[in-house]
């Protein structure tokens, strides 16, 4: 704990910037055009960490039309420096270029920010105790979220984020529900998003009895009379997904802002969407939040964050036709991407895809929820089209399976800048991690899912297994793969400071020494896995991802009042957040 003169100055240097903000002209504030040669803003006297390895650190930058004009010494920043240009002292705090999160689900994150929240529940009683107030509409809930939470008779209730690892290991099941939610259709998803628990009354919705055969690449689990627990696992989720009450557009659009707002307090400025598609789920949900939300906040000029959107490969012609029509990028907020894929499951599920049988299931090697030849045969064309394609892969089968791949379709399509994404690269076979470099693939990878698997991998896949393969990330750098650093969020918190920490240390919760303390990183591979090779990773590197010349000024400014200080003890939250030299949080 801060000593009472640190938390004095940490205290003071909140407010300095937060005032600073309010000190400045409306017209700086809010309209930042370039006058002449000089300087819109100057940040003075500040530890800047670039992300640039030709400078990688400055102590003064001076922004321009909501981009870096020049960044190093005072001495040279200052000659920028205008009748009209505000200059912000920071007395030695550290700034870092805004963070990026390569893998979001940014409408769901904000929609679960006001749904049942079961994150961090850690018994069956605190897991019914949520789930009966949602249905009563009281308690602390409905304080903050009564017209969210509250519900009518036949009205659905949902939430999400439970680990049934917290808690022993024990499933939920619809008997947990039934009692206390007898007129309201039942919806949790577990924290990973490829398993969910509906009650009964959802499941009659849903037409889902013992005679209901498991859908591919999903399994409806059954007691041993073969009557449905309520767990449901990937593409068997369709069947109550297709029952679901649809959600509001108006409800959809708040939860862009909500979830907007929530990633620049912790520092994020761009994020990566990979949108509401899941196995078994519509193809349209993420076309329909980018017609719906995402056009709609861009053309009412409400976009606060940067955006890189990522389409279901299914729907591959349609994200071409929309880039041959627009571009790449729709403005400086809204980036089209490319497509993405599911291979596998997940760990928490028993349904990654492993070569080996999960440990007590010798007949469960997990699934494979995609066809292999569809699989190639769409990433061939979608990497014809120019679309950047990303693929999620957790087991170490499901990677071996996707490395084969992307060598084919460099054989059949050529050689090219194709930076193919593996989404999780989670758990690795000998051998796997050197092959990523070969052809320059991305390990679009979550730092902080460690803190939940590390406890429970070795349950999982046995210890040996567990030890060997899993979040390999110094193993991938050595092997030439780009890092990009990412929450998936809502299935982990969006909070890139505590996952740079956590790829440093490797220790979870409770645990004395880290988790295969061969697999941590550096402070500063940490930091650029969520800055410049984030950037990199998505085709933003041009724009986004360092405090370069020419680049947006987005920026973070953080409590630390000197580089030691920042490396010895990283900060738990930030101070501001600027989105192109603007302040957006707080």
């Amino acid at each position: 704990m801060p000593l009472p003169a640190q938390s004095a100055a940490l205290l003071a240097a909140a407010v300095a910037v937060a005032a600073a903000a309010f000190l400045l002209p409306p017209a700086s504030r809010l309209s930042w055009t370039p006058r002449g040669r000089f300087a819109d803003m100057i940040l003075a006297n500040a530890t800047i960490y670039t992300a640039d390895p030709a400078r990688p650190f400055a102590d003064a930058m001076a922004v321009r039309a909501g981009r870096v004009l020049r960044v190093g010494a005072y001495k040279s920043v200052k000659e920028l420096k205008g009748l009209h240009t505000y200059e912000l002292n920071l007395s030695g705090n550290v700034v870092l270029p805004g963070f990026i999160d390569s893998h979001v689900h940014f409408i769901d994150g904000g929609l679960q920010l006001a749904r049942v929240p079961l994150r961090g529940v850690r018994s069956k009683d605190d897991f019914i105790s949520r789930v009966k107030e949602a249905v009563r509409g009281a308690g602390l809930f409905s304080v903050f979220f009564f017209n969210s939470f509250y519900k009518h008779p036949g009205q659905w209730i949902l939430g999400g984020g439970w680990n049934n690892d917290f808690w022993g290991g024990d499933f939920p099941a619809a008997a947990w529900l039934d009692d206390i939610s007898p007129d309201n259709p039942v919806w949790l998803s577990r924290m990973d998003g490829h398993m969910g628990v509906a009650n009964s009354l959802a499941m009659k919705i849903a037409g889902i009895d013992r005679s209901t055969n498991d859908p591919i690449g999903g399994t409806i689990m059954r007691t041993a009379e073969g009557e449905p627990t309520g767990l449901l696992v990937d593409t068997a989720m369709k069947l109550v997904f297709d029952v679901i009450e649809e959600v509001a557009i108006r409800e959809r659009r708040e939860a862009l802002l909500r979830a907007s707002r929530h990633a620049l307090k912790r520092g994020v400025t761009t994020v990566v969407d990979v949108g509401s598609y899941f196995p078994g789920s519509s193809t349209e949900k993420t076309w329909q939040d980018f017609s719906d939300v995402y056009e709609w906040a861009h053309s009412m000029q409400k976009m606060m964050i940067r955006v890189c959107l990522f389409f279901p490969m299914p729907t591959w012609s349609r994200v071409s036709d929309l880039i041959g029509e627009n571009g790449p990028s729709l403005s400086q907020w809204i980036h089209l991407g490319g497509v993405k894929a599911f291979l596998d499951g997940s760990l928490g599920s028993s349904s990654a895809l492993f070569h080996e049988p999960y440990e007590g299931d010798p007949g469960n090697y997990g699934l494979q929820v995609t066809d292999m030849d569809d699989l190639l045969n769409r990433t061939l064309e979608s990497d014809k089209s120019g679309l950047q394609v990303a693929v999620h892969a957790i087991g170490d089968k499901a990677n071996d399976m996707l490395l084969d791949m992307v060598d084919k379709v460099v054989d059949l399509n050529g050689v090219k800048d194709r930076r193919f994404r593996i989404e999780h690269a989670q758990h690795l076979a000998p051998g796997a991690a050197n092959r990523f470099g070969k052809h320059g693939i991305i390990a679009s990878v979550q730092p902080d899912h460690l803190l939940d698997d590390a406890n429970s991998a070795a349950k999982k896949i046995g210890f040996e297994r567990a030890k060997r393969s899993s979040y390999m990330f110094r193993s991938l750098l050595a092997g030439g793969a780009q890092l990009a650093f990412g929450s998936d969020w809502p299935v982990s918190d969006i909070n890139p400071l505590q996952a740079i920490q956590t790829a440093m240390s490797r220790k979870p919760p409770g645990w004395e020494v880290p988790w295969i303390p061969s697999e941590r990183l550096s402070l500063d591979e940490s930091l650029k896995a969520h800055t410049i090779s984030a950037a990199y990773a998505c085709f933003l590197d041009h724009d986004v991802g360092s405090l370069s010349e020419g680049k947006f000024a987005d920026f973070v400014v953080l409590p630390s009042t000197s580089w030691d200080e920042f490396s010895r003890d990283l900060p738990a939250h930030v101070l501001a957040t600027y989105v192109s030299g603007k302040l957006a949080c707080p």
